[in-house]
């Protein structure tokens, strides 16, 4: 499932992000690519213990905590600390995929990676190029947010950042590892929660979306990895 999920921050909040990010140390984005993605790699990013970094991140998981869309859609377990990252002068990433376990910076723990998510923080009519390309069964989409809204999907696919042309492309990107590994069957609980809120409250739904309610917990009892 490819989902576009708005406004996780404000415009007002992505331009304090930006002016945040404007001094911030910025180093070499190889150093967090496997050997596969390294060679096709082109862009800076902080460091995970940069003080902006963490400062940042913790205000995107706050967020992510509290957005109804994120929650339905993700039911995660645990999302890891974003990291950020710039392109600019023909910065780009090339195809690639994420790995399937990462590790949890500063602990022993590791996570397995169900979704990635990528939150724009630039406007998009402030730089050329930078679209995200994930591919899909449908052949793939070519994706440009306005700032402070996310896009997530499934960690698996093959994705990439185009060649930014003009000006600087910031982000903030993260992984998730989800109560329900299958994309699918997420996917179907996503939809199933979508529909029980688009009924109306009245009496005369009462019946319904009760029954629909405990359908939708059945099927996550039954899918639920803890």
């Amino acid at each position: 499932m490819l989902l576009h999920i708005p406004e996780v921050l404000s415009a007002g909040e992505a331009e304090e992000f930006r002016r945040a990010l404007e001094e911030a140390a910025w180093v070499d984005g190889r150093g967090t690519a496997g050997h596969l993605s390294a060679p096709v790699k082109h862009n800076s990013q902080l460091h995970w213990q940069d003080p902006v970094a963490v400062r940042l991140g913790g205000l995107i998981v706050a967020r992510l905590e509290r957005h109804p869309m994120f929650l339905s859609a993700a039911l995660p377990r645990e999302v890891l600390a974003p990291l950020f990252n710039r392109y600019d002068g023909g910065g780009s990433y090339g195809p690639h995929i994420d790995g399937a376990i990462r590790p949890v910076d500063g602990s022993s723990r590791k996570i397995r990676t169900d979704l990635s998510m990528t939150l724009m923080l630039s406007d998009p009519a402030d730089y050329g190029g930078g679209e995200l390309r994930i591919e899909d069964r449908a052949g793939g989409r070519s994706i440009k947010l306005p700032a402070g809204d996310a896009i997530l999907y499934p960690a698996n696919s093959v994705h990439q950042v185009t060649p930014v042309t003009r000006g600087i492309r910031l982000a903030a990107f993260t992984w998730i590892q989800s109560l329900v590994r299958d994309d699918s069957d997420r996917a179907t609980l996503f939809e199933l929660d979508a529909a029980i809120l688009r009924l109306p409250e009245d009496p005369a739904t009462d019946a319904a979306r009760l029954q629909l309610t405990n359908i939708y917990h059945s099927l996550l009892r039954r899918w639920a990895d803890l």
